[in-house]
Protein backbone atom coordinates (compact mmCIF):
# COMPACT_ATOMS: atom_id res chain seq x y z
CA UNK A 1 0.00 0.00 0.00
CA UNK A 2 0.97 3.34 -0.63
CA UNK A 3 2.30 5.38 1.89
CA UNK A 4 1.00 8.71 2.33
CA UNK A 5 2.67 11.65 2.24
CA UNK A 6 1.29 15.11 2.26
CA UNK A 7 2.63 17.94 1.00
CA UNK A 8 4.82 20.26 3.23
CA UNK A 9 3.76 24.12 3.19
CA UNK A 10 3.78 26.84 5.43
CA UNK A 11 3.08 24.43 8.32
CA UNK A 12 6.01 22.72 7.66
CA UNK A 13 10.00 23.31 8.51
CA UNK A 14 10.98 26.81 6.86
CA UNK A 15 13.77 25.72 4.61
CA UNK A 16 11.40 22.71 3.10
CA UNK A 17 10.49 23.05 -0.37
CA UNK A 18 6.91 23.15 -1.94
CA UNK A 19 5.91 20.26 -3.33
CA UNK A 20 3.68 20.83 -6.56
CA UNK A 21 1.51 18.19 -6.15
CA UNK A 22 -2.70 17.49 -5.93
CA UNK A 23 -3.52 16.97 -1.85
CA UNK A 24 -6.18 14.61 -2.79
CA UNK A 25 -3.57 12.28 -4.91
CA UNK A 26 -2.48 10.30 -1.11
CA UNK A 27 -5.81 9.16 -0.50
CA UNK A 28 -6.10 8.38 -4.20
CA UNK A 29 -3.43 6.15 -3.85
CA UNK A 30 -4.07 5.04 -0.24
CA UNK A 31 -8.06 3.82 -1.49
CA UNK A 32 -6.13 2.09 -4.86
CA UNK A 33 -2.82 0.95 -3.32
CA UNK A 34 -0.87 0.47 -6.68
CA UNK A 35 -3.61 -2.38 -8.02
CA UNK A 36 -5.19 -2.51 -11.54
CA UNK A 37 -8.31 -2.10 -11.35
CA UNK A 38 -11.19 -3.60 -13.91
CA UNK A 39 -13.44 -1.13 -15.51
CA UNK A 40 -16.08 -1.69 -12.87
CA UNK A 41 -18.99 -2.59 -14.84
CA UNK A 42 -20.11 -5.76 -17.06
CA UNK A 43 -18.85 -3.68 -20.27
CA UNK A 44 -19.96 -7.39 -22.52
CA UNK A 45 -23.07 -7.02 -21.23
CA UNK A 46 -23.52 -3.79 -21.93
CA UNK A 47 -21.92 -4.36 -25.46
CA UNK A 48 -24.35 -7.10 -25.95
CA UNK A 49 -27.66 -5.97 -24.65
CA UNK A 50 -27.47 -2.63 -25.90
CA UNK A 51 -24.78 -1.81 -28.66
CA UNK A 52 -25.67 -5.57 -30.43
CA UNK A 53 -29.49 -6.23 -29.15
CA UNK A 54 -31.22 -2.49 -29.57
CA UNK A 55 -31.36 -0.90 -32.96
CA UNK A 56 -31.57 3.17 -31.00
CA UNK A 57 -28.39 2.27 -29.35
CA UNK A 58 -26.81 0.69 -32.13
CA UNK A 59 -28.03 3.62 -34.69
CA UNK A 60 -26.80 6.61 -31.74
CA UNK A 61 -23.31 4.72 -31.35
CA UNK A 62 -23.06 4.51 -35.31
CA UNK A 63 -23.95 8.28 -35.96
CA UNK A 64 -22.10 9.73 -33.21
CA UNK A 65 -19.30 7.53 -34.17
CA UNK A 66 -19.04 8.26 -37.82
CA UNK A 67 -20.11 11.65 -38.07
CA UNK A 68 -17.30 12.37 -35.74
CA UNK A 69 -14.40 10.76 -37.39
CA UNK A 70 -15.76 12.53 -40.76
CA UNK A 71 -14.41 15.33 -38.79
CA UNK A 72 -10.70 16.38 -40.14
CA UNK A 73 -8.35 16.94 -37.46
CA UNK A 74 -5.97 19.82 -38.94
CA UNK A 75 -2.55 20.39 -37.48
CA UNK A 76 -0.75 24.10 -36.62
CA UNK A 77 2.57 24.50 -35.91
CA UNK A 78 3.19 27.93 -34.35
CA UNK A 79 -0.29 28.75 -35.01
CA UNK A 80 0.22 27.97 -38.78
CA UNK A 81 -1.51 25.47 -40.49
CA UNK A 82 0.82 22.28 -41.75
CA UNK A 83 -0.85 19.70 -43.75
CA UNK A 84 2.29 17.93 -44.53
CA UNK A 85 3.78 18.05 -41.11
CA UNK A 86 5.14 14.21 -40.19
CA UNK A 87 1.84 14.45 -37.00
CA UNK A 88 -0.76 15.38 -40.05
CA UNK A 89 0.61 12.59 -42.04
CA UNK A 90 0.07 9.84 -38.90
CA UNK A 91 -3.06 10.96 -38.50
CA UNK A 92 -4.14 10.57 -41.69
CA UNK A 93 -2.68 7.52 -41.77
CA UNK A 94 -2.27 5.99 -38.00
CA UNK A 95 -1.14 2.19 -38.70
CA UNK A 96 -0.92 0.23 -41.75
CA UNK A 97 -4.00 -1.42 -40.58
CA UNK A 98 -6.53 1.76 -40.82
CA UNK A 99 -7.13 4.89 -42.43
CA UNK A 100 -7.21 8.19 -39.72
CA UNK A 101 -11.04 7.80 -40.20
CA UNK A 102 -11.50 4.19 -39.32
CA UNK A 103 -9.08 5.03 -36.32
CA UNK A 104 -10.92 7.62 -35.15
CA UNK A 105 -14.41 5.98 -35.27
CA UNK A 106 -12.94 2.85 -33.47
CA UNK A 107 -12.23 5.76 -30.42
CA UNK A 108 -15.61 7.47 -30.38
CA UNK A 109 -17.39 3.89 -30.77
CA UNK A 110 -15.33 2.55 -27.64
CA UNK A 111 -16.20 6.16 -26.01
CA UNK A 112 -19.94 5.77 -26.76
CA UNK A 113 -19.93 2.03 -25.64
CA UNK A 114 -17.45 1.76 -22.69
CA UNK A 115 -17.02 5.43 -21.70
CA UNK A 116 -13.27 4.67 -21.96
CA UNK A 117 -11.53 4.78 -25.02
CA UNK A 118 -7.42 4.07 -25.44
CA UNK A 119 -4.94 4.99 -28.00
CA UNK A 120 -1.42 3.51 -28.01
CA UNK A 121 1.17 4.59 -30.14
CA UNK A 122 4.40 2.74 -31.10
CA UNK A 123 7.67 2.84 -32.82
CA UNK A 124 10.67 5.27 -32.66
CA UNK A 125 11.88 4.83 -36.53
CA UNK A 126 14.03 8.15 -36.41
CA UNK A 127 15.26 8.43 -32.79
CA UNK A 128 13.07 11.38 -32.82
CA UNK A 129 11.38 10.31 -29.99
CA UNK A 130 7.96 10.48 -32.07
CA UNK A 131 5.90 8.04 -32.91
CA UNK A 132 5.44 6.21 -35.80
CA UNK A 133 2.07 3.92 -35.63
CA UNK A 134 -1.15 4.50 -33.66
CA UNK A 135 -3.68 1.88 -32.41
CA UNK A 136 -6.72 1.82 -30.49
CA UNK A 137 -7.02 -0.87 -27.57
CA UNK A 138 -10.35 -2.85 -26.80
CA UNK A 139 -11.44 -0.97 -23.12
CA UNK A 140 -12.66 -4.36 -21.88
CA UNK A 141 -9.05 -5.58 -22.07
CA UNK A 142 -7.36 -2.60 -20.58
CA UNK A 143 -7.40 -1.71 -17.06
CA UNK A 144 -5.86 1.33 -14.67
CA UNK A 145 -2.42 0.72 -12.88
CA UNK A 146 -2.22 3.87 -10.19
CA UNK A 147 0.78 4.88 -9.58
CA UNK A 148 2.13 5.90 -5.75
CA UNK A 149 0.25 9.15 -6.11
CA UNK A 150 -2.70 7.20 -7.18
CA UNK A 151 -2.98 8.55 -10.96
CA UNK A 152 -2.55 6.27 -13.27
CA UNK A 153 1.11 4.96 -13.79
CA UNK A 154 0.39 2.06 -16.05
CA UNK A 155 -2.18 -0.22 -18.33
CA UNK A 156 -2.52 -3.56 -18.05
CA UNK A 157 -3.41 -5.22 -21.78
CA UNK A 158 -4.91 -8.65 -21.56
CA UNK A 159 -6.04 -10.87 -24.54
CA UNK A 160 -5.92 -14.56 -25.36
CA UNK A 161 -4.49 -15.37 -21.54
CA UNK A 162 -2.04 -13.00 -21.75
CA UNK A 163 -0.78 -9.67 -20.35
CA UNK A 164 1.46 -6.69 -21.17
CA UNK A 165 2.14 -3.99 -18.94
CA UNK A 166 2.37 -0.76 -20.74
CA UNK A 167 4.50 1.93 -18.36
CA UNK A 168 5.82 4.99 -18.33
CA UNK A 169 8.97 5.61 -20.32
CA UNK A 170 12.01 7.32 -19.14
CA UNK A 171 11.03 11.03 -19.32
CA UNK A 172 7.55 10.53 -17.67
CA UNK A 173 5.58 10.47 -21.44
CA UNK A 174 3.22 7.86 -21.23
CA UNK A 175 2.41 5.75 -24.74
CA UNK A 176 -1.17 5.43 -23.84
CA UNK A 177 -4.05 8.02 -23.90
CA UNK A 178 -6.72 7.24 -22.17
CA UNK A 179 -9.95 9.13 -23.32
CA UNK A 180 -12.30 9.04 -20.91
CA UNK A 181 -16.46 10.55 -20.23
CA UNK A 182 -17.27 12.13 -17.13
CA UNK A 183 -17.85 9.95 -13.98
CA UNK A 184 -19.11 11.68 -10.79
CA UNK A 185 -18.18 8.37 -8.87
CA UNK A 186 -14.84 7.10 -10.18
CA UNK A 187 -11.31 7.97 -10.17
CA UNK A 188 -10.08 6.03 -13.22
CA UNK A 189 -13.01 5.22 -15.14
CA UNK A 190 -15.74 6.78 -17.43
CA UNK A 191 -19.50 6.75 -17.52
CA UNK A 192 -20.95 5.15 -20.28
CA UNK A 193 -24.38 6.25 -22.22
CA UNK A 194 -25.11 2.58 -22.84
CA UNK A 195 -25.14 2.47 -18.86
CA UNK A 196 -26.90 6.00 -18.32
CA UNK A 197 -29.78 4.14 -20.58
CA UNK A 198 -29.56 0.54 -19.03
CA UNK A 199 -33.41 0.37 -17.82
CA UNK A 200 -34.51 2.12 -21.31
CA UNK A 201 -33.04 -0.32 -23.17
CA UNK A 202 -33.85 -3.50 -21.17
CA UNK A 203 -37.65 -1.50 -21.32
CA UNK A 204 -37.34 -1.60 -25.67
CA UNK A 205 -35.53 -4.88 -25.90
CA UNK A 206 -38.07 -6.42 -23.71
CA UNK A 207 -40.77 -4.63 -26.23
CA UNK A 208 -39.13 -6.37 -29.08
CA UNK A 209 -38.79 -9.98 -27.40
CA UNK A 210 -42.45 -9.90 -26.22
CA UNK A 211 -43.54 -8.59 -29.98
CA UNK A 212 -41.70 -11.56 -31.23
CA UNK A 213 -43.35 -14.20 -28.81
CA UNK A 214 -46.55 -12.84 -29.36
CA UNK A 215 -45.82 -13.80 -33.38
CA UNK A 216 -44.18 -17.09 -32.16
CA UNK A 217 -47.76 -17.96 -30.55
CA UNK A 218 -50.00 -17.44 -33.44
CA UNK A 219 -50.04 -13.65 -32.81
CA UNK A 220 -52.49 -14.31 -30.05
CA UNK A 221 -52.21 -13.30 -25.88
CA UNK A 222 -51.95 -16.23 -23.48
CA UNK A 223 -54.91 -17.41 -21.97
CA UNK A 224 -56.70 -20.64 -20.78
CA UNK A 225 -59.04 -23.39 -21.68
CA UNK A 226 -61.85 -23.55 -19.48
CA UNK A 227 -63.69 -26.94 -18.81
CA UNK A 228 -67.06 -25.54 -18.39
CA UNK A 229 -68.73 -29.34 -17.82
CA UNK A 230 -71.92 -29.76 -15.36
CA UNK A 231 -71.72 -31.88 -11.89
CA UNK A 232 -67.85 -30.92 -10.99
CA UNK A 233 -67.06 -33.50 -13.99
CA UNK A 234 -62.98 -33.44 -14.76
CA UNK A 235 -60.81 -33.90 -17.85
CA UNK A 236 -59.18 -37.74 -17.33
CA UNK A 237 -55.59 -37.54 -17.37
CA UNK A 238 -55.43 -39.31 -21.16
CA UNK A 239 -57.75 -36.32 -22.47
CA UNK A 240 -55.98 -33.80 -20.82
CA UNK A 241 -52.65 -34.42 -22.65
CA UNK A 242 -54.60 -35.08 -25.67
CA UNK A 243 -56.12 -31.33 -25.71
CA UNK A 244 -52.67 -30.11 -24.95
CA UNK A 245 -51.01 -31.68 -27.57
CA UNK A 246 -54.18 -30.72 -30.11
CA UNK A 247 -53.72 -27.28 -28.84
CA UNK A 248 -49.62 -27.22 -29.52
CA UNK A 249 -50.29 -28.81 -33.07
CA UNK A 250 -53.08 -26.93 -34.44
CA UNK A 251 -52.92 -23.16 -32.42
CA UNK A 252 -49.17 -22.30 -31.43
CA UNK A 253 -46.32 -21.12 -33.47
CA UNK A 254 -46.44 -18.37 -36.80
CA UNK A 255 -47.39 -20.48 -39.20
CA UNK A 256 -50.72 -21.32 -37.92
CA UNK A 257 -51.61 -17.53 -37.34
CA UNK A 258 -55.33 -16.88 -37.74
CA UNK A 259 -56.34 -20.10 -37.96
CA UNK A 260 -59.72 -20.91 -35.58
CA UNK A 261 -60.14 -22.64 -32.62
CA UNK A 262 -62.97 -25.28 -32.64
CA UNK A 263 -64.14 -25.91 -28.68
CA UNK A 264 -66.65 -29.09 -28.00
CA UNK A 265 -67.16 -30.48 -24.96
CA UNK A 266 -67.68 -27.91 -22.51
CA UNK A 267 -64.38 -25.52 -23.47
CA UNK A 268 -64.33 -22.49 -23.21
CA UNK A 269 -61.19 -19.25 -24.18
CA UNK A 270 -60.19 -17.22 -21.46
CA UNK A 271 -58.08 -14.41 -22.32
CA UNK A 272 -55.26 -14.16 -18.71
CA UNK A 273 -52.69 -11.22 -20.26
CA UNK A 274 -53.65 -7.44 -20.97
CA UNK A 275 -53.42 -6.46 -24.62
CA UNK A 276 -51.05 -4.29 -26.09
CA UNK A 277 -53.80 -1.84 -25.82
CA UNK A 278 -54.24 -2.40 -21.80
CA UNK A 279 -50.38 -1.86 -21.85
CA UNK A 280 -50.07 0.82 -23.91
CA UNK A 281 -47.39 -0.74 -25.23
CA UNK A 282 -46.61 1.29 -28.50
CA UNK A 283 -46.51 4.17 -26.78
CA UNK A 284 -43.84 2.60 -23.65
CA UNK A 285 -41.99 1.72 -26.17
CA UNK A 286 -41.68 4.68 -27.88
CA UNK A 287 -40.90 6.69 -24.84
CA UNK A 288 -37.99 3.79 -23.75
CA UNK A 289 -36.54 4.69 -27.53
CA UNK A 290 -36.41 8.72 -26.85
CA UNK A 291 -34.80 8.10 -23.86
CA UNK A 292 -31.92 6.02 -25.07
CA UNK A 293 -31.64 8.53 -27.61
CA UNK A 294 -31.44 11.29 -24.75
CA UNK A 295 -28.21 9.61 -23.34
CA UNK A 296 -26.28 10.07 -26.36
CA UNK A 297 -27.46 13.08 -27.42
CA UNK A 298 -29.17 12.23 -30.63
CA UNK A 299 -32.61 14.27 -31.59
CA UNK A 300 -35.80 11.30 -31.65
CA UNK A 301 -36.47 13.05 -35.60
CA UNK A 302 -32.93 11.71 -36.35
CA UNK A 303 -33.81 8.00 -35.53
CA UNK A 304 -37.72 7.79 -36.77
CA UNK A 305 -38.72 7.92 -33.40
CA UNK A 306 -42.49 9.43 -33.42
CA UNK A 307 -43.31 11.79 -30.47
CA UNK A 308 -42.58 15.54 -28.86
CA UNK A 309 -41.52 17.54 -32.10
CA UNK A 310 -38.59 19.22 -30.06
CA UNK A 311 -37.21 20.65 -33.72
CA UNK A 312 -38.96 22.36 -36.32
CA UNK A 313 -37.53 20.00 -38.91
CA UNK A 314 -35.10 17.49 -39.55
CA UNK A 315 -32.11 20.34 -40.71
CA UNK A 316 -32.91 21.86 -37.59
CA UNK A 317 -32.49 19.00 -35.62
CA UNK A 318 -28.96 18.07 -37.32
CA UNK A 319 -27.71 20.98 -36.31
CA UNK A 320 -28.67 20.94 -32.79
CA UNK A 321 -27.03 17.62 -33.22
CA UNK A 322 -23.82 18.30 -34.44
CA UNK A 323 -23.70 21.50 -32.11
CA UNK A 324 -24.47 19.44 -29.20
CA UNK A 325 -22.52 16.39 -29.42
CA UNK A 326 -20.45 16.22 -32.04
CA UNK A 327 -18.26 19.41 -31.85
CA UNK A 328 -17.99 19.12 -28.09
CA UNK A 329 -16.82 15.42 -28.47
CA UNK A 330 -14.33 15.80 -31.29
CA UNK A 331 -13.00 19.27 -29.91
CA UNK A 332 -12.25 17.44 -26.56
CA UNK A 333 -10.83 14.67 -28.68
CA UNK A 334 -8.42 16.75 -30.41
CA UNK A 335 -7.35 18.44 -26.90
CA UNK A 336 -6.37 15.37 -25.69
CA UNK A 337 -4.81 14.20 -28.96
CA UNK A 338 -2.66 17.75 -28.27
CA UNK A 339 -1.71 17.20 -25.35
CA UNK A 340 -0.44 13.40 -25.09
CA UNK A 341 1.57 14.05 -28.44
CA UNK A 342 2.39 17.59 -28.06
CA UNK A 343 5.48 16.57 -25.96
CA UNK A 344 6.42 14.50 -29.21
CA UNK A 345 6.16 17.17 -31.82
CA UNK A 346 7.44 20.28 -30.67
CA UNK A 347 4.97 23.45 -31.20
CA UNK A 348 1.62 21.25 -32.62
CA UNK A 349 -1.86 21.94 -31.44
CA UNK A 350 -4.65 19.74 -32.88
CA UNK A 351 -7.63 20.73 -34.13
CA UNK A 352 -11.34 20.26 -35.96
CA UNK A 353 -11.31 21.44 -39.13
CA UNK A 354 -15.20 22.45 -38.75
CA UNK A 355 -15.21 24.44 -42.14
CA UNK A 356 -15.27 20.93 -44.04
CA UNK A 357 -18.45 20.03 -42.02
CA UNK A 358 -21.37 20.39 -44.42
CA UNK A 359 -23.69 20.03 -41.53
CA UNK A 360 -22.48 23.22 -39.96
CA UNK A 361 -22.35 25.11 -43.29
CA UNK A 362 -25.20 27.09 -42.74
CA UNK A 363 -24.02 28.64 -39.56
CA UNK A 364 -20.68 29.36 -40.69
CA UNK A 365 -22.41 31.56 -43.76
CA UNK A 366 -24.59 33.45 -41.52
CA UNK A 367 -21.52 34.30 -39.34
CA UNK A 368 -19.08 35.35 -41.99
CA UNK A 369 -22.45 37.25 -43.45
CA UNK A 370 -22.37 39.00 -40.17
CA UNK A 371 -18.91 39.42 -39.87
CA UNK A 372 -19.09 41.19 -43.18
CA UNK A 373 -21.63 43.66 -42.36
CA UNK A 374 -19.19 44.45 -39.42
CA UNK A 375 -17.43 47.72 -41.11
CA UNK A 376 -15.90 48.72 -38.07
CA UNK A 377 -13.76 45.12 -37.67
CA UNK A 378 -10.12 45.15 -39.53
CA UNK A 379 -9.92 41.86 -41.71
CA UNK A 380 -7.42 40.52 -38.68
CA UNK A 381 -10.31 40.77 -36.64
CA UNK A 382 -13.23 39.09 -38.91
CA UNK A 383 -10.86 36.18 -39.38
CA UNK A 384 -10.09 35.30 -35.66
CA UNK A 385 -13.39 35.97 -34.62
CA UNK A 386 -14.37 33.42 -37.19
CA UNK A 387 -11.63 30.87 -35.91
CA UNK A 388 -9.66 31.21 -39.09
CA UNK A 389 -5.48 31.13 -38.53
CA UNK A 390 -3.19 33.53 -40.07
Amino acid sequence: MAKLRWPIGRRGREDAPEIKDSRAGPLIAFSHGQRARWTPRDYAHLAVEGFGKNAVAYRCVRMIAEAAASTPLTVFVDGVRSDDHPLARLLAKPNPEQSGAEWLEGLYGALQTAGNAYAEATGDADGDGAPDELWSLRPDRVKVVPGRAGWPDAYDYSAGGRSVRIGRQGDGWMPVMHLKLFHPTDDHYGFSPLEAAAFAIDVHNASGAWNKALLDNAARPSGALVYGAKDGERLTGEQFEALKAQVGESQAGAANAGRPMILEGGLDWKPMSWTPADMDFIAGKHAAAREIALAFGVAPQLLGIPGDATYANYREANAAFWRGTVVPLVRKTAGALTGWLGSRFAGVRIEPDLEAVPALQPERDALWARLGAASFLTDEERRRMAGVGE
